[in-house]
């Protein structure tokens, strides 16, 4: 392939207007080539097949690939890029429909745009040469640093397939928040099915698109929802100071974002519940901060102090002013992401924010170690349990090691598949359930008590349009026999004493339905050894300790984002790297403490780093590293 500078804008948009008829489409032909400069765009496009193409301005025009399922915010997803020809510079403008038959034809949406910087000291216009481009973008949703590089073409391939990959950073996220959360232009704020429809633009929604613009720079809007935190289920609370511990909340994980006197209500999952948390965003939005994104638990408190699931869903069907919120961690706060900071100082400037607490919004304590003392306190008390932190953790937007939760009581959700018939004229006898389990819905048995009469009323209700007439599961004949079935859209959330050896559950009490959950995220939860579950996560199968470690103080970046970047970058590193003699500097107390070279292995790096016999000036043979596989990096 041609270096990007070996041709003029011109030439490399030849191929561009070859395929295109300009009388029949809107599209620009790019006859002006302004100066360069260092935008980018993405573009939702529904062809023949719906993707997004992702484009960066380069050597005056737009470099182009066709991402086949969407940017991803998490670094575990490896996104398909198919290099395309280039795009003039106009191009980043155009949002509408190409006519059926030309080239394209379908509906383009302008999905994000802003500017991008190569990683400092890198010629992108060499790298795109060489298969690789290493990244910042500054983007209305795209953030942070990515990664770009070709495969190795396959048997006859002429096209060349690249992928697009997260770099772990502050704006990473543990799921696919990006394509399934942001479903309008940023430009005019339509739909794809507006914008293919010709529904004219409108100017209100112009200005919103461009208000939030606006204020995502100077953090006066409310910031976006961002993918949260999750624990993991361990068999008992982890010791050391290093621990902080927090009441597990019985309610709905809410985030609330605020900004410019507006606020918006996040549930876990993304789904918009501010009209049902109006009163929560309202005393939010008092507090002194232009903007801010808080994360914790929308509760009710019932009267000996505990909290109240089933009178959390009855306050939200009738009653939405009995619901507080307990605010446990701060995501952003004046326009600046806090997510890379420990959780130690994330809680003090959530506490200064909050002082004495603001209407219904209300601080959540904490303790450091004596978690065991605690969770022992809480189950006597009829708690539901403890959330234990790494309090010099940032905060992952996933679920790690650096959140654990230990539970007084099992329970959990299943997605609802059926119900049995009563012997009474009305209701059901039971619900029949099911959990996602390696890979497949299965059986895990029935639940019959825990109804009022009106919830029984109103889970008929939603279940009548769901109706199938062919198993939802496999199940015992007997354990189903007159089965009402229908399609696993519901979430309930049910306690149970135990699973039978079958995977059954038995003594299960119905706590209600889960409508921030989505069905297909149901798992079956086991308990883990806290001792595995919070092990030094791996990288390539590599175990790296203390993940959380910072070892560049000036870009605040860990050791496990070094680790990652690493991963990230080893199939375009190692081509250059692999297999020839390395030496290493190594700075065991920080790169502003006594650094020194190794060459040689002293038994420490494992079998991924191997040695090849040099001779030196001496004539002796020293054993030098070097490293031939992305474990090995």
């Amino acid at each position: 392939m041609a270096k990007a500078q070996d041709k003029s804008p011109k030439d490399s948009l030849d191929l561009y207007r070859a395929k295109r008829d300009f009388a029949r489409t809107a599209e620009p032909a790019g006859a002006e080539f302004p100066t360069a400069g260092n935008g980018f765009v993405v573009q939702k496009h529904a062809a023949s097949r719906l993707h997004y193409d992702f484009r960066l301005e380069l050597d005056g025009v737009l470099v182009s690939w066709a991402v086949t399922r969407g940017p991803s915010a998490n670094p575990d997803d490896k996104r398909l890029a198919v290099r395309t020809e280039d795009h003039p510079l106009d191009y980043a403008r155009f949002e509408g429909l190409i006519p059926k038959g030309e080239y394209g034809g379908g509906t383009v949406m302008l999905w994000d745009n802003g500017t991008w910087e190569p990683i400092a000291g890198k010629d992108p216009c060499k790298t795109l040469a060489e298969g690789h481009l290493h990244f910042i973008l500054h983007g209305r949703r795209m953030q942070g640093e990515w990664v770009l590089f070709r495969l190795k073409p396959r048997g006859k391939e002429r096209g060349e397939n690249w992928i697009l990959r997260k770099v772990s950073d502050a704006f990473a996220g543990g799921s696919d928040d990006l394509v399934s959360h942001h479903l309008t232009s940023i430009d005019s704020g339509r739909t794809m099915e507006e914008i293919a429809a010709g529904k004219p633009i409108s100017q209100r929604k112009v200005a919103k698109a461009k208000a939030t613009a606006r204020g995502n720079a100077k953090g006066d809007v409310p910031p976006p929802f961002q993918p949260v935190q999750l624990a993991t289920l361990v068999d008992h609370v982890p010791a050391g100071s290093h621990w902080l511990h927090e009441l597990k909340y019985d309610g709905y994980r809410t985030l609330l974002a605020i900004g410019g006197g507006n606020g918006r209500a996040y549930t876990r999952s993304g789904l918009d519940w501010s009209d049902r948390c109006a009163g929560l965003i309202a005393d939010a939005t008092k507090l002194d901060a232009s903007s801010a994104l808080i994360d914790g638990e929308a509760v009710v408190i019932l009267a000996d102090g505990r909290t109240s699931f089933q009178g959390l869903q009855a306050a939200l069907k009738d009653d939405p002013g009995k619901i507080d919120y307990m605010a446990f961690d701060l995501l952003a706060l004046n326009g600046e992401d806090l997510t890379g900071r420990p959780l130690l100082e994330r809680k003090a400037m959530l506490a200064t924010l909050l002082g004495d607490g603001a209407g219904h919004i209300r601080y959540s304590d904490h303790i450091i170690g004596r978690g065991e003392q605690l969770f022992e306190r809480f189950c006597g008390a009829g708690l539901e349990g403890v959330i234990s932190k790494r309090g010099d953790a940032r905060y992952s937007g996933s679920r790690s090691s650096g959140w654990v939760k230990t539970k007084c009581t099992r329970r959990q959700e299943f997605v609802i598949v059926g119900w049995l018939p009563s012997d009474k004229q009305r209701g059901f006898r039971s619900l029949l359930l099911a959990v996602h389990d390696k890979g497949t819905l299965r059986f895990a048995g029935k639940v019959g008590t825990g109804f009022s009469a009106d919830e029984m009323e109103r889970l008929l209700a939603l279940m009548a349009p769901l109706a199938r007439k062919t198993p939802t599961v496999e199940a015992p004949r007997a354990a189903v026999r007159n089965a009402h079935w229908i399609k696993p859209k519901l979430v309930a959330e049910v306690a149970f004493a135990e699973f039978t050896d079958e995977g059954v559950l038995r003594h299960s009490s119905y706590l209600g339905l889960r409508e921030d959950k989505k069905p297909e995220a149901v798992v079956l939860e086991v308990e883990a050894p806290v001792e595995q579950a919070t092990q030094p996560a791996a990288t390539n199968g590599v175990k790296i300790s203390n993940r959380d470690r910072v070892i560049f103080p000036e870009g605040k970046l860990t050791k496990g984002e070094l680790a990652d970047y690493y991963e990230a970058v080893a199939d375009i590193m190692l081509p250059w790297a692999g297999s020839r003699p390395i030496s290493l500097v190594r700075c065991p107390q920080g790169r502003d403490k006594k650094c020194f070279f190794q060459k040689h292995d002293a038994g420490s790096f494992g079998d991924d780093v191997k040695q090849v016999g040099i001779l030196e000036k001496d004539g002796h043979e020293e054993p030098y590293l070097f490293v031939d596989t992305p474990a090995g990096c």
